[in-house]
């Protein structure tokens, strides 16, 4: 068999039909799609019996801990691909997803590839939050989300990998209940092994709909992240830090008497959001949400980072 497919799923009936759907309907016809359901309350479950009727390549599996990098933990001993790919239940992919995977595997001859992060939204608010994930300023310039970009790089969405490569990395850690994916292509990166990423594997993503999601999808990277540094030294880089930073910085701003004059860098920091959020070719209705989608961003992550060098203290 040439692919596995993998794909953690919890209560998303919404996105499972399409989800199958494009399984079935896409090349190469070897491949088989494991599901691992942490728990779902919605009737995805009972959608996912129903619509692998008649296809034995669909197997569910049930991941009684829910979160992902357990259900992944489950799936992968199972595969029978050459190659095994991760696909997330709320993103949307090309109808020769797999294809550009399989040429991309033969073309760089990497251990890991993927493709970068494309967003989808339906409302101005989440156009507005998919430009704030998507821009430099708002995260840090990651090569994910370049959509240019092809090359070498640390990490990829969500990611296809060689199935041998496990035997050499080891399984995704368990503690990260965020960033596993990140923290297992370091570790790949740290064993010599090659993550390529090329523009031709196409998904595109549902960023969070509201600023309340937002914050806490941030808050958990920022969580997390700090564990996942602590264990892989060599992918500490300015951007992971820059947040925490900006948190302390407004922390003394708030708490401390002190001298006019540090404002300055809060005013240059406020005047760049509203440059990126001007100027842009959004509408004024998504480019009204755009200011605080960064501001959130940086927020939730940076607070999140210093409540995560707080657990490894502890540690």
């Amino acid at each position: 068999m040439e692919i596995s497919v993998i794909c953690p799923v919890l209560n998303e009936r919404e996105y499972i039909p399409g989800l199958i759907d494009f399984f079935n309907s896409s090349a190469p016809p070897d491949k088989e799609l494991i599901l691992i359901d942490g728990g779902s309350t919605d009737g995805t479950v009972e959608l996912i019996d129903k619509m692998r009727e008649g296809h034995s390549a669909i197997t569910l599996l049930h991941n009684p801990k829910k979160y992902v990098p357990f259900a992944l933990n489950l799936a992968i001993p199972l595969c029978k691909g050459k190659y095994i790919v991760r696909l997330d239940a709320h993103s949307l992919y090309s109808p020769d997803y797999f294809e550009a995977i399989l040429a991309t595997f033969r073309k760089s001859g990497a251990d890991i590839v993927g493709g970068p992060t494309r967003t989808q939204y339906r409302t101005a608010q989440q156009e507005a939050i998919a430009f704030a994930v998507s821009h430099p300023f708002g995260i840090g310039g990651s090569k994910v989300h370049d959509e240019t970009y092809e090359g070498l790089t640390d990490s990829v969405t969500f990611g296809a990998w060689k199935r041998e490569i496990f035997q050499v990395t080891g399984m995704f850690d368990e503690q990260l209940r965020r960033n596993q994916d990140d923290e297992f292509h370091y570790r790949a990166r740290s064993k010599g092994l090659k993550i390529y990423q090329s523009p031709e594997i196409k998904l595109f993503y549902f960023p969070r709909k509201d600023l309340r999601g937002l914050f806490s999808q941030y808050f958990q990277y920022g969580l997390y992240k700090p564990l996942v540094l602590h264990k892989i030294h060599t992918e500490i880089k300015l951007r992971h830090l820059v947040p925490a930073v900006f948190v302390l910085y407004l922390a003394c701003l708030i708490l401390l008497p002190i001298p006019w004059f540090t404002f300055i860098p809060l005013i240059i920091y406020l005047s760049s959001v509203l440059y990126v959020s001007i100027v842009n070719n959004k509408s004024w209705s998504v480019k009204k949400d755009i200011p605080l989608s960064i501001f959130c961003i940086h927020l939730a992550y940076g607070s999140g980072f210093w409540a995560g060098l707080g657990k490894i203290v502890r540690i």
